[in-house]
Parts: structure tokens; C-alpha cells; sequence
């Protein structure tokens, strides 16, 4: 009986699951939208959302949690240009569209994008 179990796996160790979300994080930010797999997607939701909720704040320290998980030229331009366009909202920055099953392994894909 799976129990207090949060998150997928991801199929990866602890160290390369973060460094997968990371990277997947960074290029959302800086492109708008990225195409992945739809468990890749769903855990990238959480970690989006989090992060564009302390940016909303712009604090110091807000600043440097986020500098903790992505790239310095990203936190810059979710501070400075991606959170104000959400201070109304309330949460649901992202969306994802389904794409249907990749031709090699049949992984279901997705498109994950900021909503505007």
C-alpha cells in the first residue's frame, strides 16, 4: 500500500530527478512553452508553481530561494517580467495540452505552457 509517497520518481535517482526538473524549469521560463512527456510535465507543474509564487513576492530573500533552483539570468527575468503579469492570480500559472503518443515508445507527450 503505497502511503505519504509524494511525487514520481521519474525513474531516476534523487540528484538527477532534481537536475531533469531544473533544466526542464529553466527552459519553460526562458521559452514560454516545452514539450515533454506527461509525467515529466505534471511534476515540472509543482515546481513551476512554487516558484512563480515566491517571484510574485520579489524579495531578497525570494530571490536567492529561487537562484537555489534556477539560473540566475532566469530568476531575473521571472522577477522582472513573468510574475507581475500574475499578482492577480491566484494560482494555475501553467497548462498543459495533450499531444498524443510519441512513435518510438509510445510515451504520452505534452505540451506545458505558461498561461498568459
Amino acid at each position: 500500500m503505497r502511503k505519504r509517497n509524494k511525487g514520481r520518481i521519474l525513474s531516476r535517482s534523487k540528484n538527477q530527478r532534481e537536475a531533469l526538473l531544473r533544466s526542464l524549469a529553466n527552459s519553460l521560463f526562458l521559452h514560454g512553452k516545452i514539450k515533454t512527456t506527461e509525467a515529466k510535465a505534471k511534476e515540472l507543474r509543482v515546481v513551476i508553481e512554487k516558484c512563480i509564487t515566491k517571484a510574485k513576492d520579489s524579495t531578497v530573500k525570494d530571490r536567492r530561494l529561487l537562484a537555489q533552483v534556477l539560473a540566475q539570468k532566469v530568476v531575473k527575468k521571472i522577477v522582472d517580467e513573468t510574475a507581475p503579469q500574475y499578482i492577480t492570480r491566484k494560482g494555475g500559472y501553467t497548462r498543459i495540452i495533450k499531444l498524443g503518443p510519441r512513435k518510438s515508445d509510445g510515451a504520452r507527450m505534452v505540451i506545458i505552457e505558461l498561461v498568459k
